[in-house]
């Protein structure tokens, strides 16, 4: 029997409908929801750090397992647990924030500020303080009358003490912005005009070291009394909320808009895979791919800023979901996708300070449902140059990369310093592929210590980063070391990007030796060239050109002849091929000391050694890595 043409259009209709109805939930995201699932596992794996005898004079005290510290700023999960039990009405989670929170006031100088145990940084009482507030607006009526009057008391010696001391002059530029936003919130609980002019004061400090491009400066190391020198990490994780969050709650508008603008930028950052990219930033000495290990995290940013763009949304839950596979046995956040394979027990700074950060996102949070829609880097074909920074990002089909020439320099420090020895002089210092994830990343070029607390041993390990190098009588050469390189770009036809390098390889000094470089990177859909001409103008060394490919588990690599290998991953095959040039090409060549604590990743060295020709003074080597 045939359907009448009404019928027909009835049922049609109602398909159609139902449908739509199907995509758009399949499309929409709880990230209430989201964030309250992570936040409970990370506190309660914090439950059972916490010091449990009512006996021990550090009751209530949250204890790190990997340096047996009882570190104040653990302290901090005041606030995730007081979240925790407003969101649950559990009571477990009352007591934990009501017992750590009372520890906190006994560790308190006499100053009001708190030391960051072990070290005598006081810094990061800025910190403290906001979560202790904000804690105390949840369990005001839970604290006993002395208990009330305790928490009130330290809360104001805290912050007149950051009242007193912070500034760009004292502390790094998240230290100030955060500051900003600690002040807006003790001004209106603790009814305080002061507080808040300060607030304001700081904060347009803050935005005067924006840059053009939206970048922060003031992470590095002093010139004068000033420091400059951006890190994306810190920012997305720390600053721009502090001074979104001081924007909100003092109804700053100027901030606001500066803030919401360097939004826009940071916000390619954010890989496809929810990976954040700091690899190029001058703190990425504790880069995780998800974030930092010590500062708190991009959700929260995202929350303040949900509402003006469905981006950004989907970029919170797509990190939050990178974050989540990098959640060890236990419930303690590691530092990188493969810590369980190259380390031991982690520091717990990484948990309590994301359980900070999803506390703050999901109260900032106001909607039940947000569109799930597409990131900048989801889509394909394009290439982004950051003038200000000298850092490009591009993508391509398969590839994503981020390509770095940044060249910031802390002059008084100059080789001692902690902020020189990141990735550039025009490095690949991310590479990542569709469906396979990380093929090569970075860390920083020669591991060090600087923050004992902060930084494992781990003696003999080599940098991540792709790179040249040679070694000498008079040291070590790298293009690594190059902070003065030149970078262009260019889209050589649709789907087609070439990046384009020059420099010369210097030492930790940033003194050249002899031997310059030109590269061109061309990327396509399915192939990624480098094509490395050197130029040996004044010395002719043995150099190496060293591809450490990141090695997860299950992963084959397999030298087929003097000039391919073949890599099989779990969903991906490559051919790395040598297409031009006299070279010895090499595979895992001091395999074992190919890892990182950060990121915590660990990698399979492909080596291409070039010898210089007598009478020669450039030397080209091309090589391809293509999708099999």
């Amino acid at each position: 029997m045939q359907m009448s043409n009404p019928w027909r259009c009835i049922l049609l209709t109602v398909a159609v409908s139902l449908f739509t109805q199907l995509n758009s939930t399949a499309q929409s995201l709880d990230l209430k929801k989201e964030y309250a699932e992570t936040l409970f596992k990370l506190v309660d794996a914090l439950l059972t750090h916490q010091v449990q005898d009512k006996k021990n004079n550090d009751f209530g005290a949250i204890k790190c397992n990997y340096d047996g510290v009882l570190h104040t700023r653990a302290s901090e999960s005041v606030y995730p647990f007081a979240l925790a039990y407003q969101v649950s009405g559990n009571r477990k989670y009352l007591q934990a924030a009501i017992d750590t929170g009372n520890w906190l006031i006994k560790q308190q100088e006499q100053n009001g500020s708190w030391k960051e145990t072990p070290e005598e940084w006081t810094g990061t009482t800025t910190d403290q303080a906001l979560m202790m507030m904000m804690a105390y607006e949840v369990l005001s009526s839970k604290l006993s009358p002395a208990e009330k009057l305790n928490w009130r008391l330290a809360m104001k010696k805290a912050v007149d003490y950051l009242h007193l001391v912070m500034n760009p002059e004292f502390a790094s530029i998240n230290y100030v912005a955060t500051t900003c936003a600690t002040l807006a919130k003790a001004g209106l609980l603790l009814k305080s005009d002061a507080y808040l002019k300060r607030a304001t004061i700081l904060a347009r400090r803050c935005i005067s070291k924006m840059d053009a491009d939206g970048f922060l400066n003031g992470e590095g190391g002093r010139t004068y009394a000033n420091k400059l020198g951006a890190d994306l990490g810190y920012s997305m994780e720390m600053s721009l909320w502090g001074l979104g969050f001081y924007a909100r709650l003092t109804g700053d508008t100027l901030v606001n808009h500066e803030v919401k603008k360097a939004l826009k930028n940071h916000l390619y950052f954010v890989y496809p895979d929810g990976s954040l990219d700091n690899s190029w930033g001058i703190r990425s000495n504790k880069w995780t791919t998800y974030g930092g290990a010590t500062s708190d995290g991009c959700q929260v940013l995202f929350s303040l800023y949900a509402d003006e763009d469905p981006r950004y949304g989907t970029a919170a839950f797509k990190n939050l979901e990178y974050l989540r596979k990098n959640i060890l046995p236990g419930g303690l956040i590691g530092y990188g996708p493969q810590h369980a394979e190259v380390m031991g027990a982690p520091c717990i700074y990484p948990t309590f300070t994301k359980a900070k950060n999803l506390a703050m996102a999901y109260a900032l949070e106001t909607k039940n449902s947000r569109a799930r829609v597409k990131l900048p880097t989801e889509e394909i074909g394009w290439i982004k140059y950051f003038k200000t920074m000298d850092v490009a990002l591009l993508r391509t089909d398969h590839f994503m990369a981020t390509v770095t020439a940044y060249g910031y320099k802390d002059y008084k420090a100059g080789s001692k310093s902690k902020y020189m020895y990141r990735p550039a002089g025009g490095a690949i210092s991310n590479l990542w592929v569709k469906d396979h994830g990380y093929l090569t990343a970075s860390s920083v070029t020669v591991y060090s210590r600087p923050e004992p607390m902060s930084f494992p041993e781990a003696p003999g390990i080599k940098s991540l980063t792709p790179r040249i190098e040679f070694r000498d009588s008079l040291g070590y050469f790298t293009n690594l070391y190059e902070f003065d390189a030149k970078m262009d770009y260019k889209n050589t036809s649709t789907g087609r990007f070439e990046v384009d390098v020059s420099g010369e390889l210097k030492d930790q000094n940033w003194l050249a030796a002899g031997v310059g470089y030109q590269m061109k990177y061309l990327f396509t859909d399915s192939t990624l060239t480098k094509s490395i001409t050197l130029v040996y103008h004044d010395l002719n060394p043995v150099v190496k050109i060293i591809e450490p490919i990141i090695n997860y588990k299950g992963m084959s690599f397999k030298q087929i002849n003097a000039n391919t290998i073949v890599i099989e991953g779990e969903h991906k095959k490559f051919k790395f091929e040598v297409c031009a040039g006299d070279v010895k090409l090499e595979l895992g060549q001091d395999q074992q000391h190919y890892w990182a604590p950060y990121p915590a990743l660990r990698a399979m060295p492909i080596t291409l050694e070039v010898s210089p020709v007598p009478g020669a003074f450039l030397q080209t080597v091309t090589y391809r890595i293509s999708m099999l």
